[in-house]
């Protein structure tokens, strides 16, 4: 497996454990829809949080999250209208970007909530 794509999963890890310390139930992990990857699918109360998960080694070109881009986002509204229909789910659902970036051995993680709106 390519560098990036470990780091990618170390990086999914991590924040699902962040989110399982932070009190949220893991409803889905990697959940496909169309050309979408949901990489999170966590629920709180009744709030449906999709977590969009971004890794970097390093800040260079930029924070994880500025990697969210308009393209995904729709596909990722898309593919969460459909989970939400599909399950039946009568839950507010709210954007997240979970941005974490590796220093050394240290991931430092920052949640970012309503990162982004249905448009």
């Amino acid at each position: 497996m390519a560098q990036h794509n470990e780091l990618g999963k170390k990086g999914e890890q991590i924040a699902v454990n962040f989110l399982l310390e932070k009190g949220y139930d893991i409803v889905a992990q990697n959940y496909r829809f169309d050309k979408a990857e949901v990489d999170i699918i966590a629920q709180q109360k009744d709030t449906l949080a999709i977590v969009e998960v971004k890794t970097r080694s390093s800040t260079d070109f930029g924070d994880p999250q500025d990697f969210v881009k308009p393209k995904q986002i729709q596909r990722l509204v898309k593919a969460v209208d459909e989970y939400v229909t599909v399950n039946k789910l009568d839950v507010e659902v709210r954007f997240d970007i979970i941005a974490i970036v590796k220093t050394g051995k240290q991931f430092d993680i920052e949640h970012i909530e309503n990162a982004f709106y249905h448009f």
